[in-house]
């Protein structure tokens, strides 16, 4: 159950703080939580502890652009067969630097702040065991996976201390910017605040021929916001995280990244546990190419986006047109977030084509589903369908090969109780397509296949998606992932 003063936060409406906390229930957990430094403390409580004592003296992040920005490490294979490659990847604690001269307790795979890329390909499975070395159960959910459910990171199935987990992606889907992260419920939003993501890449089997950017000029990003104590903790503190006023690009604090004037393919992923980036380039053109599920139709040219916690986006941007010594800043709506330095002229014979993947007609839907996204007054906590997560309860099941639309609807408007409260809607198992919304066509940039959907107060969409997979259970939530640990998650079952 959700606090009031919580829901309000500190002296303002939701609306203003933008927030809402998980369950008081987590601060009387017994699991103990050191992620943090210092003393430890049981779960939440030591987290709003941490964040109450240094919210007056916090740790300052570097002067703009001071730092370089680094891509994250590839992740490389143990071994190979004729059609798997076979990764161990670790769960384990680490000393990182984010921000200049100090080091930062952390939660990792492998060790780094952004874990180790995985690159796979279309069709050609991935085996990875994970093991377990952190003092407390976790897991790993690929997210935009289309994966069995013993592969899933369901948020029940955790791996225990000291334990291994082997899990198998066959990569049966088209090539695209996923990422992994852990999912243990109602940790979830902890562990990936203190660093347990990674990029997944899967490239497709018709990408090398259009002859878009490959090799150091294809480079993921990875966005999220953050709040540091005077020694250099990460605090999370769920009653003000306004307060993550420090924006990171690849775990490092408003970088610096040298490109050649040449076209880049950026591959944008929003890991924030709430903020939503509005994105642009000081009015450059940046050409969309991919979303969620991978390529676009057609490319879409953009002077701004929004990304919302978990949405991809790629782009690619042609630092040829711009003179030599240029400086161009992406900038969020606050302020800067990173800066590109065109630093020497170069042979570029790369291209973004008119066309670049076709989507086929959808199927013939068998039913509509209606799904609310709100607070339950009643419960004063974040709900689906007035329901908080039941992990004994099935919220719906569906045949095996069926397609359906499901309309999402964010009850929270501005009138509501709690005011206007953004929510994001993400789908386990498959990737969808935006049918409209509001009645009206989606918008610029969602005409491919999404996991993830930004649902503003009072919207309305409908989407389409067909379950083709495995038998088994699997989740549906949002992914602010403060609203999804206090309640906001359903399960389906795909049936036979």
């Amino acid at each position: 159950m959700l606090n009031r003063r919580v829901l309000l936060g500190a002296g303002g409406v939701v609306a203003t703080a933008a927030a809402l906390a998980w369950p008081i229930r987590m601060a009387t957990r017994p699991e103990v939580s050191t992620a943090a430094g210092g003393q430890a403390h049981s779960g939440s409580e030591h987290i709003l502890r941490m964040g109450k004592a240094a919210m007056a003296s916090p740790r300052q992040a570097a002067e703009p652009f001071t730092v370089r920005m680094p891509v994250p490490q590839v992740a490389r294979p143990v071994r190979r067969t004729s059609d798997t490659d076979v990764y161990e990847l670790d769960l384990r604690p680490a000393q990182v630097e984010i921000l200049p001269g100090t080091t930062t307790p952390a939660l990792t795979y492998g060790g780094t702040f952004v874990g180790p890329t995985i690159k796979a390909k279309e069709n050609r499975k991935v085996q990875v065991t994970y093991v377990n070395r952190l003092d407390k159960p976790a897991n790993v959910h690929l997210h935009g996976g289309h994966v069995p459910p013993q592969s899933d990171g369901y948020p029940m199935d955790l791996i225990g201390v000291g334990s291994a987990h082997t899990v198998e992606y066959p990569n049966g889907q088209a090539g695209a910017t996923l990422w992994y992260h852990d999912h243990t419920h109602h940790q979830e939003a902890e562990h990936v605040y203190r660093g347990m993501h990674g990029f997944y890449l899967i490239e497709g089997a018709d990408e090398r021929a259009l002859g878009l950017p490959t090799g150091s000029r294809d480079v993921p990003i990875m966005l999220r916001d953050a709040h540091f104590d005077a020694a250099g903790g990460l605090i999370l503190d769920v009653e003000h995280p306004e307060a993550r006023s420090t924006l990171l690009a690849n775990g490092r604090p408003l970088p610096y990244f040298p490109v050649d004037a040449a076209k880049y393919r950026l591959r944008l992923l929003n890991s924030s546990i709430h903020k939503i980036f509005q994105l642009d380039l000081g009015g450059v053109e940046m050409l969309q190419i991919a979303s969620d599920g991978g390529l676009l139709p057609e490319p879409v040219p953009r002077t701004s986006l929004t990304l919302a916690p978990a949405e991809r986006v790629e782009i690619v941007v042609d630092f040829s047109r711009r003179p030599l010594g240029s400086k161009l800043v992406l900038s969020d709506t606050n302020g800067p977030v990173m800066r590109f330095d065109i630093t020497r002229r170069v042979l570029d014979t790369t291209r973004v084509p008119d066309t670049l993947r076709p989507t086929a007609a959808l199927p013939t839907p068998t039913t509509t589903r209606r799904i609310k996204l709100g607070v339950a007054p009643s419960k004063m906590a974040y709900a689906i369908n007035d329901l908080t997560w039941d992990e004994n309860r099935v919220d719906a099941r569906i045949p095996n090969g069926t397609s359906e639309i499901w309309e999402i609807y964010n009850a929270d408007t501005v009138d509501s109780e709690f005011g206007g409260i953004d929510h994001t809607f993400h789908l386990h198992l498959v990737q969808f397509r935006v049918l409209d919304r509001d009645g009206k066509p989606p918008l610029p940039g969602e005409s491919g296949w999404k996991d993830t959907v930004l649902v503003r107060p009072g919207e309305r969409i409908r989407l389409q998606a067909t379950f083709r997979g495995w038998p088994g259970r699997y989740v549906y939530h949002c992914h602010m992932q403060e609203h999804n640990v206090a309640g906001m998650m359903a399960q389906l079952e795909i049936v036979p």
